[in-house]
């Protein structure tokens, strides 16, 4: 059923298109036909619009990855920088969650860690939408700030570091074999950092799966239950998105969420001092509006980067 109204929307969007392309023609030509010069540019506005739509519907249409509809997983972690890059971490969420509720997505908070000062060490949350991995999946990196420091006295310029980390949520349809001898799990008290995103109870559980390191944490719930299942469902999803991976050989994108945090293994740089700039590393996209990025207009990295990688593909396969 899900499968059907994905497939009706974008049938019924392409069918609205042509629609609205053959009523503004028409339009236009009963206006030509009335020397109408008003009807004319209203008519040739709506059709210069209908030309973004269809851009767009083009681009999710190469949104056909195995797992690029469902809702994911998004993690953010502070590099090197202590309290600098712990302010930056919990900028990037914003702007991840800004974008997310500007798609009419909703955002899903699960997990996160303070900073002793200022920002969060890490922080997990749970985007549920149509094709929230898919846009979302080529975010997964090390993301560069520089600024002049709000926590530093004498106003100098500090460069900060986060990772990104994005995961696929899986049914249950898709087998991930779990042994419990494999699983080390523990319980420990939520800290969130003010009560609006998370419950503060003993009731918290980290899981880790010994044989990958893999290391997931959840303190949304105030049930411990709840909790547990939240958690195995994030490393089922860790798990598959490996195994993902490896079978589609995204290789960069498997890189880019092992390297360091740190110097050289950014995706994109925000700089805010001396100069404006957003740029993309790997699309050479870049924009002066730096305040509306961080506010979640991040559309133009998205498709760039979706486009960059499906091309990619492409050549790999010699087409």
């Amino acid at each position: 059923m899900r499968e059907r109204t994905q497939l009706d929307t974008k049938i019924g969007g392409v069918r609205k298109l042509e629609r609205e392309l053959s009523d503004g023609l028409e339009l236009i030509e009963m206006a030509e036909a009335e020397g109408d010069d008003i009807i004319i540019a209203d008519a040739q506005a709506t059709i210069e619009g209908l030309r973004d739509i269809a851009a767009k519907q083009e681009l999710e249409s190469l949104l056909s990855g195995e797992a690029d509809a469902n809702d994911c997983f998004l993690e953010v972690n502070a590099g090197a920088g202590g309290t600098e890059s712990q302010d930056w971490c919990e900028m990037l969420l914003r702007m991840y969650t800004r974008w997310a509720e500007a798609h009419g997505h909703k955002v899903e908070w699960l997990e996160e860690s303070p900073g002793e000062e200022a920002g969060l060490k890490s922080a997990t949350v749970q985007i549920k939408g149509p094709n929230a991995y898919g846009w979302l999946k080529t975010e997964a990196g090390v993301h560069r700030l520089v600024r002049i420091s709000p926590y530093d006295s004498q106003a100098r310029r500090h460069t900060s570091f986060a990772s990104v980390s994005v995961t696929p949520v899986i049914d249950d349809r898709i087998e991930i074999e779990i042994l419990d001898k494999d699983l080390r799990i523990d319980t420990y008290r939520a800290s969130g950092a003010g009560g609006q995103h998370v419950n503060k109870t003993d009731s918290a559980i980290r899981i880790t799966h010994l044989p990958t390191g893999i290391v997931v944490a959840c303190q949304q719930e105030r049930s411990q239950h709840k909790n547990r299942a939240k958690a195995f469902d994030m490393l089922r999803a860790r798990m598959y998105e490996a195994e993902l991976k490896k079978r589609e050989e995204v290789a960069n994108a498997l890189e880019a969420t092992k390297t360091d945090i740190a110097w050289g293994h950014q995706i994109r740089s925000y700089v805010l001092q001396p100069y404006q700039m957003v740029k993309d590393l790997r699309t050479e996209v870049e924009t002066s509006d730096t305040q509306g990025v961080l506010n979640g207009d991040i559309d133009r990295f998205l498709a760039a980067a979706l486009a960059a990688r499906i091309k990619g593909q492409g050549d790999d396969m010699g087409g």
